[in-house]
């Protein structure tokens, strides 16, 4: 299983220092990935910059938005025409990770309503394909065509609907930050609806969950995990928040076990020894460099 760190740009007050030696750090350390999550309505970084400027400051590393909220945008064309340049200046690193978002706040200051999601995001996901394969074309000709495949896409979702949505539309499933049982049965469901769609080979499946380590971890993590979620969410979260190295093995081994290709570990902290401190921990509990990376 591959290991993943998210970027710090969800945190609030997170310092634009932080973040590129943050990238640059992670990608030393041996992680296959960076994340970001998405809200428009909170004090945090644009995912498509934050992304953007961990890419001008690595190399190889894989860039994933975990997740993109694609529902409040007027403009599909627009944001897809951004990630395909973010896929073509990062040499090909990108992952777009999309959801639907379910923040009210989001929806009301951008005036579009909540209605109708689920068909409004299809007609989006099409729309993005439609872009990166150069579909789209003017007066000055067509916009280049991004190579077969690129860049990857998953889909997050928890209903049936949304799992199917993933299997048929994606390569593969962004699943929720909280519950084995919520990844283990949305695996297997997304798998069976993947071989029900005739697809060749297998869903990406990737796992998150949200982490702080060193003193007082406990406290950051449910402050921060309660002041993003709100009380409803967070009580369901709560549980799985990884604070120590004993946590980290036991969320590791069962997420591995649950049948997760990937997992991307959110910092509920910006403060610069996490990315060192997770690194560590998981090599003391045998994810060393060669694991976290699917080596």
């Amino acid at each position: 299983m591959r290991i993943g760190i998210g970027l710090p740009a969800g945190v609030p007050g997170t310092d634009v220092e932080v973040v590129g030696k943050w990238a640059a750090e992670a990608e030393a350390r041996g992680f296959r990935s960076l994340g970001v999550i998405d809200r428009l309505v909170y004090d945090s970084l644009d995912p498509v910059v934050a992304l953007s400027f961990a890419a001008a400051e690595t190399e190889r590393i894989e860039l994933v938005s975990t997740v993109l909220n694609t529902g409040y945008h007027r403009s599909p064309m627009v944001l897809a025409k951004q990630l395909a340049s973010l896929e073509r200046l990062s040499g090909g690193r990108l992952t777009v990770g999309l959801g639907m978002g379910a923040w009210p706040d989001d929806y009301n200051v951008t005036e579009v309503p909540m209605t109708g999601r689920g068909a409004a995001f299809e007609a989006t996901i099409a729309t993005f394909q439609r872009v990166w394969r150069g579909e789209l074309s003017g007066a000055a000709g067509p916009v280049s065509a991004l190579p077969d495949g690129r860049p990857g896409l998953l889909l997050a979702g928890m209903v049936p609907a949304g799992l199917s949505r993933a299997a048929r539309l994606s390569d593969g499933w962004l699943a929720p930050a909280f519950s084995i049982d919520l990844l283990t049965g949305g695996t297997q469901a997304v798998r069976a609806e993947w071989e029900r769609a005739g697809r060749p080979g297998n869903p990406r499946i990737v796992a998150v969950r949200y982490f702080g380590l060193g003193d007082g971890a406990q406290e950051t993590a449910e402050t921060y995990a309660e002041h993003y979620y709100g009380p409803e969410m967070f009580a369901q979260l709560r549980g799985d928040l990884i604070t120590d190295a004993a946590k980290l093995a036991t969320e590791v081994a069962q997420i591995a076990a649950a049948g997760a290709d990937d997992l991307m570990l959110l910092p509920t902290s910006s403060s610069s020894d996490q990315v060192g401190m997770l690194a560590d921990a998981l090599d003391e509990v045998g994810w060393g460099d060669d694991s976290r990376s699917g080596e």
